[in-house]
């Protein structure tokens, strides 16, 4: 299994399985800050926008309120640039 650093039990057992394509490289983009927009969630995880250029589209991660841990990454195709 690839190594996606600090995760949820959701994230392993149902995001990675559903989304094989998601790169650690891509998560580890937005656990350093490599982000163009971030909110937080009302019940305190925070979710971030990372361009992954060699697909031209907008990945959504969202962490726990730790802003380590790995809870949902997935292509956004409702986001918009000036959101942030």
């Amino acid at each position: 299994m690839k190594d996606f650093g600090k995760t949820t039990r959701y994230f392993t057992e149902n995001v990675i399985r559903k989304r094989p394509y998601i790169k650690p490289e891509w998560i580890e983009k937005a656990r350093k800050g490599e982000y163009i927009a971030r909110e937080v969630q009302p019940d305190g995880r925070i979710r971030v926008w990372v361009y992954i250029r060699e697909e031209e589209r907008y990945l959504r991660v969202v962490f726990l309120n730790d802003e380590e841990t790995v809870h949902n990454a997935f292509f956004d195709r409702n986001f918009k640039r000036d959101k942030s």
